[in-house]
């Protein structure tokens, strides 16, 4: 018998209408006779109300805590489904992370899965019970409560269809699939039908939200098809899938926007070796992640013995980053350190970039149309991204998407559902 799993994210099980919604969905899907495994997230904006509830009480509440706090989100959704799938006679049982033998790391409230250990959940399938799974959750070999970050219940439906070898796994979401950028600043934006792994995770990273990371990651890695769906129509939507050879006919797939990154600027450092080292050695053992990177001569100057060094890093660590930066820009014989929050990184994705020359070009071309400057490039096979003023966010996504011919680009077709 075919198995699915299927993910419903908050919106989709917001309120109790809602929750009987997908009780009629899944009772559908194991009437066609296939067994079913249902992740869920928790209830509309429930972890958001728990987190302000503990800010309350303290500005730095423990994360071991927070963790107990928020997995109760998903333990009332899915036990909430389950009673409304056994209230219509389809018998179901609700397992929490733990329970579902999702193993983790200990880390609180960003934690990775290192193992499933589905042998419940089997257990109950071979019963002919749907099993709903509290998502975002799991326990550390410690036997603590975790969690998996933002968007982690992704991660959890994907982890279980690939522990159980599902035949699919189904991403319900208040969105119909993936789009070729974001149809809330380019019209002309069209759903995909059919994208790789690679490329998924590129936008993904870029600052498409469909997805979470570390989702796309376990389904490339253990080969589970991914089907991005409407939680509110029942049409199809975006298979994510392995690389194919119609893919790579697509040489543009998507365009994406962050304006999550801030820039920093290290003024006329000493250039000599180990300075570089120097710095983003500093910023590592921090943890504070990098992204892109540049180095030239320093602005106004012909002292060639002295460079400026630009990268950009989370808004969200800049706060806490700046005094290492401008600790770090003395001690290497830096005149300043200027931050600038105002930039936006736009990129364009696709396999069809490795076989395909001149795309680069053709980009900046594009943005150079529009009078849009670069303030720094970087690429991989695959995707290439451009940090520019953050003003220029939807003539830039706009421009390059129709540039590419994104608006009327013919996508590869839907393939059969799987199962």
């Amino acid at each position: 018998m075919a198995i699915v799993v299927q993910k419903y994210g908050g919106s989709s099980v917001a309120d109790v209408d809602k929750i009987r919604k997908v009780a009629d969905r899944v009772g559908t899907t194991k009437a066609a006779g296939k067994d079913v495994v249902v992740v869920v997230s928790a209830m509309g904006d429930t972890t958001d109300e728990l987190l302000a509830l503990a800010k309350k009480l303290t500005d730095s509440p423990a994360r071991r805590e927070l963790d107990m706090l928020l997995s109760a989100g998903e333990r009332i959704s899915m036990a909430l489904l389950s009673m409304a799938l056994n209230a219509r006679g389809v018998p179901a049982v609700s397992f929490t992370g733990s329970q579902s033998g999702i193993v983790t790391n200990d880390s609180h409230t960003n934690a990775r899965i290192v193992e499933v250990r589905p042998f419940r959940v089997q257990d109950e399938l071979e019963r002919g019970k749907v099993v709903i799974v509290a998502g975002y959750q799991g326990v550390s070999y410690k036997r603590e409560v975790t969690t998996l970050g933002r968007g982690g219940s992704d991660t959890t439906a994907v982890a279980i269809a690939a522990a159980i070898g599902a035949d699919a796994c189904e991403i319900y979401t208040d969105v119909d699939g993936v789009y070729t950028t974001d149809p809330n600043i380019c019209p002309s934006a069209r759903k995909i039908n059919r994208i790789s792994y690679e490329e998924m995770l590129e936008l993904a990273s870029l600052g498409a939200k469909v997805l979470q990371i570390r989702s796309v990651e376990v389904a490339m890695k253990y080969g589970v098809p991914v089907h991005v769906r409407s939680s509110f129509a029942d049409v199809p939507g975006t298979w994510v899938v392995g690389e194919e050879r119609s893919l790579e006919d697509v040489v543009v797939a998507g365009v994406a926007y962050d304006k999550g990154e801030a820039k920093v600027l290290l003024q006329s450092v000493v250039d000599k070796p180990g300075v570089v080292a120097k710095i983003f050695g500093a910023l590592a053992e921090k943890n504070i992640a990098v992204d892109m990177i540049i180095q030239n001569t320093a602005a106004g100057s012909s002292d060639i013995s002295s460079t400026d060094v630009t990268f950009t890093v989370a808004k969200t660590d800049l706060a806490r980053v700046k005094p290492l930066i401008e600790e770090l820009a003395r001690a290497v014989g830096g005149k300043g350190v200027q931050y600038d929050e105002e930039i936006v990184k736009v990129s364009i994705v696709g396999l069809g970039m490795r076989s395909h020359a001149g795309i680069a070009a053709r980009m900046f071309e594009i943005l150079a149309r529009e009078s849009i400057n670069i303030q720094a490039i970087s690429t991989s096979e695959i995707k290439i991204s451009c940090l520019i003023a953050s003003k220029y966010t939807e003539l830039a996504v706009r421009a390059l998407h129709d540039g590419f011919g994104l608006d009327k680009a013919s996508q590869a077709p839907s393939p059969a559902d799987p199962v």
